[in-house]
C-alpha cells in the first residue's frame, strides 16, 4: 500500500526543521563524508548494474550512463558542498516591508512538500535528487529505473545515513523498489498524499507523467534540440559549437540534435563539420540529405542519409543530423513544428537575423553563438541544479534550490483590525466581505 510509503514520509516532512535550519547543511557535509565513506560498496553495485545491463545488450551509450567511478564521486560531493554554501542565501527570509501605518510583512521560505522523483538510469540522480530538495527542508521519493536497482539499495543507505547523522528524520529520503512500476502508478494517482512530481527522462516517460496524474509537475522533458546556423556565421567556429552541443553527452537533455543551416552556405558548413570532427578525432555519425553528402568523408564520420522520420527525434547518440533551410522563418517554423522547448540557438553575426531568431523561438533557454550544453545551471551561474523544466509555471529552464522552496507571507499586525485600516485608493473595498480586500479578488 502507498500509505506504508507516504506516511512516513509525511511524517518526516512534518518533524523536519523549517528551511535555513543548520541541520541542512549539517546534512550536505554528513552525505558528501557518507558518499566517500560507502564509495567501494557502491562501486560494487554498481558493477551489478553493469554486467546485468552487458547481459541485456544494451547500447553503449545508456551504459556509460550507469558507471559511478572517481570522477562521479568527485562530482556529487563537490555538489553537496555547493549546496551547503548556497543554502544560507536561498533560504533567508525576505526583508520586512512595513504595511502603511499597522504592521510589517515578509515572506519567508517553506518547502513544497513531499517530492516524487521519477527517473530512468542515471544513479547519480538519485544522490542529486536526495540532496537537493532535502536540503530545503522537502520529503522525497526517489523511483529510478531498473538498471540501477542494485547501485539505488547503496545509495539510499548513505543517504539516509547522512540525514540520521545530521538530525534529520532518515525518513526524509524514501528510495523506491519498484521493479513492475506498480507503486509508482499507485503513488500517481495519489495527489492528497504526494505534493510535486519531478519526472527526468525520456520523452516518453514526461508524457506518461504528465497525464497519468493531477499531482503538480515540475517537467524535465526530453530535448529536441536545434541549431540554427545563418549565411553570416563563422563556419568553422559554428562546426565546433555544433559537435561541442552533442558529443560530449549525447544523450543529454541539451544536446544538439539537428542543426539547421542556410541552404546558400550548407554545403561548406558540412565541409567544416567534417574537418573539425576529423581533426578531433571524435567518432559521430552525420544524417544529411543526399545532395549534401560528401564524396570522401572522413574516417571517423559515418554518413547516413537524412530520413523524415528523423525530424523531432533524439537520437540519444553520437548522431548530428543536418538539414538545409532557406532562411531563419523557415528555421523558426521547424522549431516550433518539431522542437521540444528545451534548447534552441543560433550562430549568426547578423543583429536583425539574431533577434528575429530570439523573438521567434519560444524554449527555455536560447542560446546564441555558443554551445547549447550552456543550458545549466551552474555553467550559467544559478547554482547547483536538479533538472531542467520545460514547463511554464512555477519554474522554467534550471529546477535549482529556490525552485524547490515556495513560501508565506508572514503579517506582523501589532493587533490592528480590518475596519480601522484604511483601504488604498488604487484597490476599492469589495461590497461583499467574503470576496476579500479588493473589487476583482
Amino acid at each position: 500500500m502507498t500509505s506504508e510509503i507516504t506516511g512516513p514520509a509525511r511524517s518526516a516532512l512534518a518533524d523536519a526543521p523549517p528551511p535555513g535550519d543548520p541541520a541542512y547543511q549539517r546534512y550536505c557535509r554528513e552525505l558528501a563524508a557518507q558518499l566517500r565513506h560507502a564509495w567501494p560498496a557502491i562501486r560494487k553495485a554498481n558493477a551489478e548494474d553493469l554486467a546485468s545491463a552487458r547481459r541485456r545488450r544494451l547500447p553503449e551509450t545508456l551504459v556509460d550512463r550507469l558507471v559511478m567511478g572517481d570522477a562521479q564521486l568527485a562530482y556529487l560531493t563537490a555538489l553537496a558542498d555547493a549546496v551547503h554554501d548556497a543554502l544560507p542565501a536561498v533560504t533567508a527570509p525576505g526583508p520586512e516591508i512595513p504595511i502603511g501605518a499597522w504592521g510589517v510583512r515578509r515572506q519567508v521560505p517553506r518547502p513544497l512538500g513531499l517530492v516524487l522523483m521519477v527517473y530512468e538510469a542515471r544513479p547519480t540522480v538519485t544522490v542529486e535528487g536526495a540532496l537537493l530538495p532535502v536540503s530545503v527542508g522537502n520529503a522525497v521519493l526517489l523511483r529510478g529505473g531498473r538498471e540501477i536497482a542494485a547501485s539505488n539499495v547503496e545509495l539510499g543507505a548513505a543517504c539516509r545515513q547522512a540525514a540520521a547523522l545530521a538530525g534529520l528524520p532518515p525518513d526524509l529520503v524514501t528510495v523506491l523498489d519498484d521493479p513492475t512500476r506498480a507503486t509508482m502508478r499507485a503513488l500517481l494517482a495519489q495527489p492528497d498524499s504526494v505534493d510535486v512530481l519531478v519526472p527526468r527522462g525520456s520523452p516518453s516517460l514526461i508524457d506518461y507523467c504528465r497525464t497519468a496524474t493531477s499531482i503538480p509537475v515540475i517537467a524535465s522533458g526530453g530535448g529536441v534540440n536545434h541549431l540554427y546556423v545563418d549565411d553570416s556565421a563563422d563556419l568553422h567556429s559554428a562546426a565546433a559549437i555544433a559537435l561541442d552541443s552533442k558529443l560530449p553527452d549525447p544523450t543529454a537533455c541539451n544536446a544538439l540534435e539537428l542543426v539547421l543551416v542556410e541552404e546558400s552556405v550548407a554545403p561548406r558548413f558540412v565541409a567544416a563539420l567534417l574537418d573539425r570532427a576529423g581533426r578531433d578525432g571524435r567518432s559521430c555519425v552525420l544524417r544529411i540529405p543526399p545532395e549534401l553528402a560528401p564524396a570522401d568523408p572522413t574516417g571517423a564520420v559515418s554518413v547516413q542519409p537524412l530520413e523524415p522520420h528523423d525530424l523531432g527525434r533524439e537520437f540519444l547518440d553520437p548522431t548530428i543530423g543536418v538539414l538545409a533551410v532557406t532562411g531563419v522563418d523557415q528555421a523558426i517554423a521547424h522549431i516550433r513544428r518539431h522542437g521540444s522547448g528545451h534548447t534552441e540557438g543560433i550562430v549568426s553575426t547578423d543583429r536583425p537575423t539574431v533577434d528575429r531568431f530570439v523573438a521567434g523561438v519560444d524554449a527555455a533557454t536560447v542560446v546564441v553563438n555558443g554551445s547549447l550544453r550552456l543550458h545549466d545551471g551552474p555553467t550559467m551561474g544559478m547554482g547547483p541544479e536538479l533538472s531542467i523544466s520545460t514547463g511554464r509555471l512555477h519554474v522554467r529552464g534550471s529546477v535549482g534550490l529556490p525552485a524547490l522552496l515556495t513560501s508565506s507571507w508572514l503579517v506582523q499586525a501589532h493587533g490592528a483590525l480590518r475596519d480601522e485600516v484604511p483601504t488604498p485608493a488604487e484597490a476599492p473595498r469589495h461590497p461583499d466581505p467574503q470576496m476579500g480586500g479588493t473589487a476583482d479578488a
